[in-house]
């Protein structure tokens, strides 16, 4: 029987290459640290995403080939990326920087003082300048966007342009399965480069098993290679940024804070509506959005229209009746699919299983239901307010064409038959003070250990109902200022 490899030392491991380990690697290997970053997932190249098709980009680019269930009335399919980059290479690049009064809620109820508006400004401005952030340009095919905006200025109420790291977008309706022409800065195109430019190395196709620690400090790291051999690493840091997901997972199997890491996961949950136009809209022709209606921010609804195709289409119809499907493929110009994201209060739990699996069950509250409701309402409102002539729900039924149609078709459908989609999780590892539910400190140290630092979406003290990518890059960036600045004290010291 062959021995185990001996483990490799290192100075900083990283789990994971999406927007926080993405922005530890480069804050690491630029502070001259040995950086090595392991992705469970491969790494692509933009000519690899244009040349492949958005079937074969979604089996590559997602783990489990686009969708987890999260169980529970109804089932909820969860998205997240598994590749070099992360969920940055699938998702819209829209980059929305935290509201302060968010910020000060944390401060106030998790104590995360460190972490407000104040803190963060310098890292947004960095995260701005290095990602090329900036209001979306409408394009041909972004009508859907702009009858928003009119409809909404109907109603009376506010909307934004969307803010993306997409300089030079083309256009091509391809966001959530990798952009062809690299316009989208994804962390494959911009904080990885930049970290290897400063020694770093990358390893895709490492899946890591389990950290072995003692007495507050990890001592070793197992993962398997590309080719299922083992690997091992003795690093003198590790920061853990494997997901909302794949981060309480990993230190469940590792018996670490294993009765409370992803037990509060916290998730935005999406309904599609499709609406049909008397006039032409080419919405197969346009970016994922150009503009986002945000008047119901503080309630936790945002509409916004979606990436249009004839499968994204297809999939948000599925379960009506076929001439139905027939007849709106057949309009498909003067067609647009649209998105309703609600904030739910409602957990989600992960609980790591034998053999790598994970399992995700979620319990929406009575909250949560109306919330739900509300949205789909509202969502009708504004696109009848827009000029749509018929809405179709995401669930079976009869398209709505008056307010009062919409209402009824939200207050009586039964929520157990609703397509519920959510791309969007965080929280499962909040940071703060234990006595209110905090994990790990402010340097994302999980409570009892000093060289394992969490740096993702999962140290975020709870939901930010707007998309996440921005406050987790600048929460990444604080974090990792002030493990060098730890780090470089212990030396010293």
């Amino acid at each position: 029987m062959s021995r185990p490899p001996r483990p490799i030392d290192c100075d900083a491991l990283v789990i994971g290459s999406g927007a926080g380990g993405s922005v530890a690697a480069l804050g690491l290997a630029r502070a001259g640290r040995e950086t090595v970053v392991l992705e469970e997932g491969p790494r692509v190249t933009t000519a690899e995403l244009a040349a492949a098709s958005p079937a074969q980009n979604l089996r590559r680019l997602y783990r489990h080939a686009g969708l987890a269930p999260i169980h529970g009335r109804p089932v909820i399919a969860f998205g997240e990326g598994c590749c070099v980059g992360g969920t940055t290479v699938v998702n819209g690049g829209l980059l929305w920087e935290p509201p302060a009064d968010l910020l000060d809620r944390w401060a106030h109820r998790a104590g995360t003082d460190g972490y407000r508006r104040t803190d963060l400004d310098g890292h947004l401005r960095e995260i701005t300048r290095r990602l090329g952030v900036a209001a979306q340009q409408p394009g041909d095919g972004n009508r859907d966007s702009r009858l928003l905006a009119d409809g909404a200025d109907r109603l009376g109420w506010h909307w934004a342009a969307a803010r993306r790291a997409a300089p030079g977008c083309s256009h091509a309706n391809r966001c959530p399965t990798g952009c062809p022409s690299g316009a989208k800065q994804s962390m494959l195109l911009s904080y990885l480069p930049a970290a290897e430019r400063h020694g770093a190395l990358i390893r895709p196709r490492t899946r890591v098993l389990r950290l072995d620690h003692r007495r507050g400090r990890v001592t070793e790291v197992h993962a398997v290679g590309p080719d299922g051999e083992p690997v091992g690493y003795r690093p003198r840091t590790v920061v853990l940024a494997a997901g909302p997901i794949g981060t309480p997972a990993l230190l469940q199997r590792s018996g670490i804070h294993r009765r409370r890491a992803g037990r509060r996961t916290a998730v935005h949950v999406n309904l599609k509506v499709v609406a049909r136009f008397r006039e032409p809209l080419r919405a197969t022709n346009g970016t994922i959005f150009t503009a986002q209606l945000q008047h119901f921010q503080d309630e936790g609804l945002l509409v916004m229209p979606a990436n249009l195709t004839p499968g994204a289409l297809g999939a948000a119809l599925a379960g009506h009746d076929p001439r139905t499907v027939n007849s709106v493929l057949a309009d498909l110009d003067r067609v647009a699919l649209f998105t309703a994201q609600v904030r739910v209060d409602g957990p989600v739990t992960v609980t790591a299983l034998p053999g790598g699996h994970t399992l995700l069950r979620h319990r929406l509250t009575a909250a949560d239901a109306a919330r739900l409701r509300s949205a789909l309402h509202r969502t009708a409102r504004l696109l009848l307010a827009a000029g749509a002539t018929e809405i179709h729900p995401p669930f079976p039924g009869p398209p709505l064409r008056s307010e009062a149609e919409a209402r009824q078709c939200a207050d009586r459908s039964a929520l157990a038959d609703w397509p519920l989609v959510s791309v969007h999780a965080m929280a499962s590892c909040p940071m703060g003070d234990p006595a209110h539910g905090g994990l790990c400190d402010a340097v994302g140290r999980p409570y009892g250990f000093d060289n394992l630092h969490l740096c993702d979406a999962s140290v975020l003290p709870g939901a930010t109902g707007i998309s996440p990518q921005g406050t987790v890059m600048a929460f990444a960036h604080e974090i990792t200022e002030r493990l060098l600045q730890t780090t470089r004290r212990e030396t010293t010291g």
